[in-house]
């Protein structure tokens, strides 16, 4: 591994632990040259595939996935780390699939549930996007389902 400080391509392994359930592991590292600490990750990947309504295909993208959810969460008080882990929670359940192209329907179903979960306003925020409301009834109607 290349040490981002110095780029020395020698380094030891400090320590490792397992992250989302041994899905991944995080390694701590010290470069031999320059005795400087950093953390990689390690885990395995399946080519996602993400089937779009209209028909294109195109690569799964956990970026992708972060700012819709962050536009969602704008101004919600919701830490970092459960962003994180629901962004993890709805990649590891698309790995899980026994194909690798996902409809990008399902991503947002998984999406929503999620939010709902965490936050309801954020909840709302994605369905409106994500469903296309097209009036304020039908904005009213999600808010009284819940």
């Amino acid at each position: 591994m290349k040490c981002p400080f110095c780029n020395n391509l020698n380094d030891r392994v400090v320590d490792s632990r397992t992250l989302r359930d041994g899905a991944a592991i995080r390694r701590r590292r010290e470069c031999l040259a320059c005795q400087r600490r950093y953390t990689t990750y390690e885990q395995t990947q399946i080519p996602l595939i993400v089937l779009k309504e209209d028909g294109r295909r195109e690569p799964f993208s956990r970026e992708k996935l972060r700012r819709g959810v962050d536009i969602a969460l704008t101004k919600r008080p919701v830490p970092t780390e459960a962003v994180d882990r629901l962004i993890s929670e709805v990649e590891d359940a698309c790995q899980r699939l026994e194909n690798p192209e996902v409809p990008a329907r399902l991503i947002g179903q998984m999406v929503m549930e999620k939010l709902k979960a965490l936050d309801e306003v954020a909840y709302i925020r994605f369905a409106s996007v994500y469903r296309r409301f097209k009036d304020v009834g039908e904005f009213r109607r999600e808010l009284e389902k819940m």
